[in-house]
Protein backbone atom coordinates (compact mmCIF):
# COMPACT_ATOMS: atom_id res chain seq x y z
CA UNK A 1 0.00 0.00 0.00
CA UNK A 2 1.46 3.66 -1.00
CA UNK A 3 1.47 5.21 2.23
CA UNK A 4 2.68 8.73 3.49
CA UNK A 5 2.58 7.52 7.02
CA UNK A 6 2.72 4.44 8.73
CA UNK A 7 2.22 3.32 12.65
CA UNK A 8 3.10 -0.33 13.64
CA UNK A 9 2.57 -1.51 17.93
CA UNK A 10 2.86 2.10 18.75
CA UNK A 11 2.96 2.79 22.70
CA UNK A 12 2.90 4.87 24.65
CA UNK A 13 3.17 4.44 28.73
CA UNK A 14 3.47 7.48 31.27
CA UNK A 15 4.59 6.75 35.17
CA UNK A 16 1.89 8.68 37.21
CA UNK A 17 2.35 8.32 41.27
CA UNK A 18 5.12 5.29 40.30
CA UNK A 19 2.24 3.22 38.61
CA UNK A 20 2.44 2.85 34.51
CA UNK A 21 -0.30 4.07 32.66
CA UNK A 22 -0.35 3.16 29.17
CA UNK A 23 -2.30 5.68 26.69
CA UNK A 24 -1.57 4.26 23.81
CA UNK A 25 -1.61 0.29 23.48
CA UNK A 26 -0.44 -1.62 20.20
CA UNK A 27 -1.44 0.54 17.64
CA UNK A 28 -1.01 0.14 14.09
CA UNK A 29 -2.65 2.46 11.03
CA UNK A 30 -1.78 3.49 7.67
CA UNK A 31 -2.36 7.01 5.98
CA UNK A 32 -2.44 6.98 2.07
CA UNK A 33 -0.95 10.55 0.49
CA UNK A 34 -4.23 12.86 -0.17
CA UNK A 35 -6.60 11.09 2.64
CA UNK A 36 -8.77 13.22 4.95
CA UNK A 37 -8.21 11.14 8.39
CA UNK A 38 -10.78 12.26 11.42
CA UNK A 39 -9.75 10.23 14.70
CA UNK A 40 -13.02 9.69 17.53
CA UNK A 41 -13.89 8.13 20.48
CA UNK A 42 -14.28 8.98 23.96
CA UNK A 43 -12.32 11.08 26.35
CA UNK A 44 -9.22 9.35 27.60
CA UNK A 45 -8.86 7.22 24.21
CA UNK A 46 -6.06 8.09 23.50
CA UNK A 47 -6.87 10.60 20.41
CA UNK A 48 -4.53 13.96 20.94
CA UNK A 49 -1.65 11.41 22.39
CA UNK A 50 -2.40 9.04 19.22
CA UNK A 51 -1.69 12.36 16.92
CA UNK A 52 1.34 13.98 18.71
CA UNK A 53 3.22 10.71 18.74
CA UNK A 54 2.96 9.83 15.15
CA UNK A 55 3.74 13.75 14.14
CA UNK A 56 6.77 13.39 16.90
CA UNK A 57 5.34 16.18 18.70
CA UNK A 58 6.12 13.82 21.84
CA UNK A 59 8.21 10.50 21.99
CA UNK A 60 6.75 6.75 21.82
CA UNK A 61 7.28 4.51 24.37
CA UNK A 62 7.79 1.69 21.88
CA UNK A 63 7.05 0.90 18.38
CA UNK A 64 7.29 2.19 14.97
CA UNK A 65 6.29 5.39 13.44
CA UNK A 66 7.17 6.22 9.44
CA UNK A 67 6.51 9.35 7.73
CA UNK A 68 7.57 9.42 4.15
CA UNK A 69 10.08 6.48 4.24
CA UNK A 70 11.69 8.13 7.10
CA UNK A 71 11.29 6.32 10.83
CA UNK A 72 10.35 9.07 13.49
CA UNK A 73 12.57 6.92 16.54
CA UNK A 74 15.63 7.05 14.48
CA UNK A 75 15.88 11.10 13.79
CA UNK A 76 17.35 13.55 16.77
CA UNK A 77 15.07 16.14 18.25
CA UNK A 78 16.75 18.73 16.32
CA UNK A 79 16.10 16.55 13.07
CA UNK A 80 12.80 15.74 14.56
CA UNK A 81 12.03 19.72 14.77
CA UNK A 82 13.43 20.48 11.41
CA UNK A 83 10.93 17.56 9.68
CA UNK A 84 8.07 19.06 11.28
CA UNK A 85 9.32 22.56 10.22
CA UNK A 86 9.18 21.73 6.33
CA UNK A 87 6.75 18.61 6.25
CA UNK A 88 4.42 19.06 8.82
CA UNK A 89 1.16 21.20 9.66
CA UNK A 90 0.03 21.98 13.20
CA UNK A 91 -4.00 23.77 13.48
CA UNK A 92 -5.21 22.77 17.45
CA UNK A 93 -8.11 23.69 20.08
CA UNK A 94 -6.73 26.24 21.10
CA UNK A 95 -4.72 28.66 18.47
CA UNK A 96 -1.49 29.54 20.65
CA UNK A 97 -0.84 32.39 17.91
CA UNK A 98 2.05 34.89 19.29
CA UNK A 99 0.38 37.78 21.23
CA UNK A 100 3.67 40.03 20.04
CA UNK A 101 3.03 39.92 16.64
CA UNK A 102 0.36 40.78 14.31
CA UNK A 103 -1.72 38.30 12.16
CA UNK A 104 0.47 38.07 9.24
CA UNK A 105 3.62 37.89 10.88
CA UNK A 106 2.31 34.56 12.99
CA UNK A 107 1.66 33.45 9.52
CA UNK A 108 5.04 34.18 8.23
CA UNK A 109 7.39 33.55 11.11
CA UNK A 110 7.95 29.76 10.89
CA UNK A 111 8.34 30.18 6.75
CA UNK A 112 11.56 32.47 7.87
CA UNK A 113 12.99 30.01 10.01
CA UNK A 114 12.36 26.76 7.15
CA UNK A 115 13.96 29.71 4.68
CA UNK A 116 11.53 29.26 2.00
CA UNK A 117 12.32 31.69 -0.38
CA UNK A 118 13.00 35.29 0.13
CA UNK A 119 10.94 37.66 2.58
CA UNK A 120 9.20 39.30 -0.34
CA UNK A 121 7.99 35.73 -1.73
CA UNK A 122 6.85 34.51 1.71
CA UNK A 123 4.99 37.20 2.54
CA UNK A 124 3.11 37.09 -1.06
CA UNK A 125 1.90 33.51 -0.41
CA UNK A 126 1.04 34.44 3.24
CA UNK A 127 -1.15 37.33 1.59
CA UNK A 128 -2.55 34.97 -0.61
CA UNK A 129 -3.24 31.96 1.86
CA UNK A 130 -5.43 34.86 3.78
CA UNK A 131 -7.11 35.41 0.19
CA UNK A 132 -7.85 31.68 -0.20
CA UNK A 133 -9.04 31.80 3.87
CA UNK A 134 -11.02 35.12 3.62
CA UNK A 135 -9.06 37.24 5.63
CA UNK A 136 -7.24 39.45 3.68
CA UNK A 137 -8.35 42.47 5.39
CA UNK A 138 -6.74 41.22 8.48
CA UNK A 139 -3.24 40.89 7.77
CA UNK A 140 -1.87 44.02 9.18
CA UNK A 141 -4.25 43.79 12.44
CA UNK A 142 -3.57 42.37 15.84
CA UNK A 143 -4.36 38.73 16.98
CA UNK A 144 -6.82 40.99 19.41
CA UNK A 145 -8.84 42.61 16.35
CA UNK A 146 -10.04 39.31 15.02
CA UNK A 147 -12.40 36.92 15.84
CA UNK A 148 -12.47 33.32 17.05
CA UNK A 149 -13.30 31.91 13.73
CA UNK A 150 -11.31 34.17 11.80
CA UNK A 151 -7.87 33.81 14.01
CA UNK A 152 -8.24 29.77 13.24
CA UNK A 153 -8.24 30.70 9.81
CA UNK A 154 -4.73 32.58 10.35
CA UNK A 155 -3.60 29.35 12.40
CA UNK A 156 -4.56 27.61 8.95
CA UNK A 157 -2.66 29.75 6.66
CA UNK A 158 0.41 29.57 9.12
CA UNK A 159 -0.29 25.80 8.83
CA UNK A 160 -0.06 26.21 5.06
CA UNK A 161 2.55 28.22 4.82
CA UNK A 162 5.57 25.90 5.06
CA UNK A 163 3.65 23.96 1.63
CA UNK A 164 3.26 21.10 4.19
CA UNK A 165 3.06 17.27 3.37
CA UNK A 166 0.55 16.22 5.92
CA UNK A 167 -1.62 19.07 8.29
CA UNK A 168 -1.92 17.62 11.71
CA UNK A 169 -5.10 18.77 13.64
CA UNK A 170 -6.53 18.47 17.37
CA UNK A 171 -9.84 19.43 17.86
CA UNK A 172 -9.48 22.21 15.43
CA UNK A 173 -13.63 23.57 15.58
CA UNK A 174 -13.72 22.51 19.29
CA UNK A 175 -13.72 25.98 20.03
CA UNK A 176 -15.93 27.51 17.68
CA UNK A 177 -19.42 27.86 16.98
CA UNK A 178 -21.56 25.94 14.08
CA UNK A 179 -21.15 28.44 11.49
CA UNK A 180 -17.34 29.47 11.90
CA UNK A 181 -16.96 25.06 12.15
CA UNK A 182 -18.65 24.40 9.43
CA UNK A 183 -16.50 27.06 7.24
CA UNK A 184 -12.91 25.90 9.38
CA UNK A 185 -14.21 21.95 7.52
CA UNK A 186 -14.67 23.83 4.03
CA UNK A 187 -11.48 24.91 4.11
CA UNK A 188 -9.83 22.23 5.03
CA UNK A 189 -11.89 20.65 2.40
CA UNK A 190 -10.50 22.81 -0.29
CA UNK A 191 -6.80 21.83 1.36
CA UNK A 192 -7.79 17.93 1.15
CA UNK A 193 -8.58 18.44 -2.90
CA UNK A 194 -5.70 20.16 -3.59
CA UNK A 195 -3.77 17.25 -2.22
CA UNK A 196 -3.05 17.58 1.17
CA UNK A 197 -2.56 14.88 3.35
CA UNK A 198 -5.26 15.99 6.69
CA UNK A 199 -5.58 14.25 10.32
CA UNK A 200 -7.52 15.25 13.06
CA UNK A 201 -8.82 14.18 15.94
CA UNK A 202 -12.93 15.30 16.78
CA UNK A 203 -15.61 14.91 19.52
CA UNK A 204 -18.03 15.69 16.40
CA UNK A 205 -19.77 13.63 14.56
CA UNK A 206 -20.58 16.75 12.27
CA UNK A 207 -17.05 17.19 11.41
CA UNK A 208 -15.68 13.91 11.18
CA UNK A 209 -18.66 13.00 8.42
CA UNK A 210 -16.93 15.78 6.44
CA UNK A 211 -14.08 13.60 6.14
CA UNK A 212 -12.97 10.92 4.50
CA UNK A 213 -12.46 8.20 7.00
CA UNK A 214 -13.23 7.72 10.49
CA UNK A 215 -10.64 5.89 12.90
CA UNK A 216 -12.39 5.02 16.09
CA UNK A 217 -10.42 4.75 19.51
CA UNK A 218 -11.30 2.84 23.17
CA UNK A 219 -8.15 2.26 25.75
CA UNK A 220 -5.88 3.83 23.80
CA UNK A 221 -6.61 0.88 21.01
CA UNK A 222 -8.07 1.72 17.70
CA UNK A 223 -11.18 -0.03 17.44
CA UNK A 224 -13.09 0.74 14.19
CA UNK A 225 -12.15 1.55 10.84
CA UNK A 226 -14.89 3.55 8.40
CA UNK A 227 -14.52 4.42 5.29
CA UNK A 228 -17.21 7.26 4.01
CA UNK A 229 -15.74 8.08 0.96
CA UNK A 230 -14.97 11.64 -0.38
CA UNK A 231 -17.56 14.55 0.18
CA UNK A 232 -18.15 15.69 -3.02
CA UNK A 233 -19.69 18.72 -2.75
CA UNK A 234 -19.92 21.00 -0.20
CA UNK A 235 -23.29 19.98 2.47
CA UNK A 236 -24.48 17.78 -0.54
CA UNK A 237 -25.05 14.66 1.37
CA UNK A 238 -24.31 15.86 5.24
CA UNK A 239 -27.35 14.58 6.83
CA UNK A 240 -26.75 10.85 5.27
CA UNK A 241 -23.14 11.07 6.18
CA UNK A 242 -23.73 12.06 9.55
CA UNK A 243 -26.59 9.76 10.45
CA UNK A 244 -24.43 6.35 8.89
CA UNK A 245 -21.29 7.67 10.73
CA UNK A 246 -23.22 8.11 14.21
CA UNK A 247 -25.03 4.58 13.71
CA UNK A 248 -21.54 3.26 13.32
CA UNK A 249 -20.42 4.77 15.97
CA UNK A 250 -22.92 3.66 18.35
CA UNK A 251 -22.20 0.41 16.98
CA UNK A 252 -18.65 0.80 18.13
CA UNK A 253 -19.61 2.01 21.97
CA UNK A 254 -19.43 5.62 21.32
Amino acid sequence: MNTILAAKDLCKTYVVNKREQTVLNNVSLQIKPGEFVSVMGPSGSGKSTLLYNISGMDKMTSGSVVFKGTELADLSEKEMSVLRLHKMGFVFQQINLLKNLGIIDNIVVSAYMAKNGSRKEINQFARELMARTGISELADNDITQASGGQLQRAAICRALINKPDIIFGDEPTGALNSKSANEIMEIFRDINESGTTIMLVTHDVKVAAKTERVLFMIDGRIEGDYYLGKLQAANNDNIEREQKLLQWLLEMGW
